[in-house]
């Protein structure tokens, strides 16, 4: 039987087979590409201002993302074809992957711990976001409304709008729609890029995450958007293997941005923009942990965590890293749990 034909008859064992083959190539794959990036000497460079006991650190191979989204890639073509919704989580992935290639290949060219400047990123978040936004509107053919849930508000962002004619083809740009996706992209891959700070706490997080997104497709008969979610939960749990402390290799920029583009996407496609607040809970934390240290800084010379973002608060506080992951698993999966009990609900109330 085909992959096509297991997914029509058995959808449920189809997605648990696509976690299986994710896990299972990158548990394969990964020990050839750590020794590729050891023998290039391709290695993490480390902030001199971050904790102390990461500076040891320096030197683990890093753009680990790149299999990770190879693995993604070749699991979901294996065992489905590409469709409107699921072309654009695949264009999200690979576009944010590059953006984040650049930058950890500039790191490593530099010899410094930091990339591209935020400005370039930002800009580049824009054009992506507005390649999402023109998908989202003119092929897959996706509502503007927002939806709040648990109620009866929503938000059309649909207008104003204009109309782009190229080669006679006519292209709808709603562009408070397309702001508010761009808000939402580049939020959440800057939030799982904070976030990929300890060993294994990002992959972790992100099969979490993706799981729930799996149950959600599930639920709207999605199946390919299910497929696509399982593959990359498949893939980070194998990653996993070689990214917990201590770690093998890290995903770099390449794999958090990535990730965090494929969760964005996954949030737009199956219409939880707003609710991805609750399943990313641990992402909103992160990041609200750095803007809070920053502005309190700046007003008061004083800062509220020892360090942002807040993992490494709980790492100078005397926690292991495998004690802060663990832990902010577990509050991942109360959020993730959380975000799918909403949208259950708001199901079941007529509300999604």
């Amino acid at each position: 039987m085909t992959a096509g034909g297991a997914v029509l008859r058995f959808p449920s064992y189809t997605i648990f087979l696509t976690i299986i083959l994710a896990l299972v190539s990158m548990a394969v794959l990964a020990p050839i590409w750590i020794r590729f990036l050891k023998a290039k000497g391709i290695g993490q460079h480390i902030r001199i201002d971050g904790p102390q006991g990461h500076l040891k650190k320096a030197g683990t191979p890093t753009m680990g993302g790149v299999l990770i989204v190879a693995t993604v890639l070749f699991t979901f073509l294996v065992m489905n074809s590409v469709g409107p919704l699921t072309l654009i989580v695949i264009v999200s992935m690979i576009a944010t992957a590059l953006l984040g290639l650049v930058d950890d290949v500039s790191k490593v060219i530099q010899e410094r711990s930091l990339g591209l400047q935020a400005r370039y990123k930002l800009l580049i978040l824009l054009i992506i976001s507005l390649a999402i936004g023109i998908l989202a509107v003119n092929n897959a053919h996706l509502s503007t409304v927002i939806s709040v849930p648990l109620t009866n508000l929503s938000f059309n962002l649909g207008r104003p709008q204009s109309i782009l004619q190229v080669a006679g083809m006519k292209f709808r740009l709603p562009w408070l729609y397309f702001i508010f996706l761009y808000i939402l992209v580049a939020g959440t891959t800057n939030s799982v890029n904070l976030t990929d700070g300890l060993d294994g706490l990002a992959a972790g997080t992100v099969t979490i995450v993706m799981l729930t997104f799996a149950g959600i497709a599930f639920r709207q008969d999605s199946l390919g958007l299910a497929i696509f979610a399982a593959a990359v939960a498949g893939a980070c749990i194998g990653f996993l293997w070689y990214n917990s402390f201590p770690a093998d290799i890290f995903m770099g920029d390449t794999g958090s941005l990535a990730l965090g583009g494929a969760i964005a996407a996954l949030a737009i496609v199956t219409k939880t923009e707003l609710l991805l607040i609750v399943i990313g809970g641990i992402y909103v934390l992160e990041s609200l942990s750095v803007i809070i240290q920053v502005i309190v800084y700046r007003l008061t010379k004083k800062r509220v965590f020892k360090m942002a973002p807040i993992h490494h608060h709980f790492e100078i506080l005397g926690w292991s890293e495998t004690k802060v992951m663990i832990r902010f698993w577990i509050i991942t999966g109360v959020f993730a749990g959380a975000g799918f009990a909403i949208y259950f609900i708001s199901v079941l109330r007529g509300h999604g």
